[in-house]
């Protein structure tokens, strides 16, 4: 499709799942020399769909469906075993909340870091520190070191860099699933934001009032396949029926 700016295309994945529990130490050495007896799970098998620049596209399924895997493959974590993913724009993937922290130092000298890692300059942190801090409500907790942070502050701080440092296009995993009211209700905010400038989103989410609110298109994943790839109500209708809520 010409205004695809994501486009996946009969992708499949499968991993290696060990048979053979290794209990003893002498059990982890003698395996160390022999081959260990694996079975295969297929998590994805061809794939396709797009995403259009601006759109908004949810991902839905049952657990171990292989959204998050998805995720992961458009965003370069994983490689496909077989077909392909095209992006056309920079992207900012907020996926593992908290991958790269550092636990031995404070909120600021992390937020530098990850920020760095996500394609901030240090100008840009530095004018965006105090507004990072602010939105995930860590003021106060600014100087105090990751190690001590409770695992919602530390995925609040880890949205709130990840939001400033938004690239054309969005990968999204449960990305409403973290915080309070009043956080979750600063996330949306945010997002709408975000949409409103016209960037490209794909999400990830179980949440039917979030794919009914915000987004454009959804597709249903089940047994690692697409089974739907409809509008959002349609799609929700389907994923109540096939969970059976």
């Amino acid at each position: 499709m010409a205004d695809a700016v994501i486009e996946v295309d009969a992708v499949s994945k499968t991993f290696c799942i060990p048979t053979r529990r290794r209990d003893t130490l002498r059990e982890h050495v003698l395996d160390a020399f022999r081959p260990r007896p694996v079975s295969e799970l297929r998590v994805l098998e061809s794939v396709s769909f797009d995403v259009r620049r601006g759109e908004t596209l949810a991902v839905m399924g049952r657990n171990g469906s292989g959204k998050s895997t998805l995720l992961k493959i458009v965003a370069g974590i994983y490689r496909a075993d077989a077909g392909s993913v095209t992006v056309r724009a920079p992207l900012t993937p907020i996926l593992e909340l908290g991958i790269g922290w550092n636990p031995d130092l404070d909120a600021i000298d992390n937020t530098f870091l990850i920020g760095s890692i996500m394609g901030m300059s240090l100008a840009e942190l530095r004018a965006a520190l105090d507004e990072i801090l602010a939105f995930a409500e860590l003021e106060r907790f600014a100087n105090l070191k990751l190690l001590h942070y409770s695992k919602g502050m530390a995925a609040r701080l880890a949205y709130s860099v990840a939001f400033k440092a938004v690239r054309d296009v969005l990968l999204l995993d449960e990305i409403f699933a973290v915080g309070d009211a009043g956080f979750k209700q600063r996330c949306e905010e945010r997002y709408r934001a975000l949409s409103a400038a016209g960037h490209t989103v794909l999400l990830v989410t179980h949440d039917l009032r979030v794919v009914s609110t915000f987004c454009d298109r959804a597709i249903l994943l089940d047994g690692g396949k697409v089974v739907l790839d409809e509008a959002p109500d349609r799609v929700c209708r389907e994923y109540l029926r096939l969970t059976g809520a």
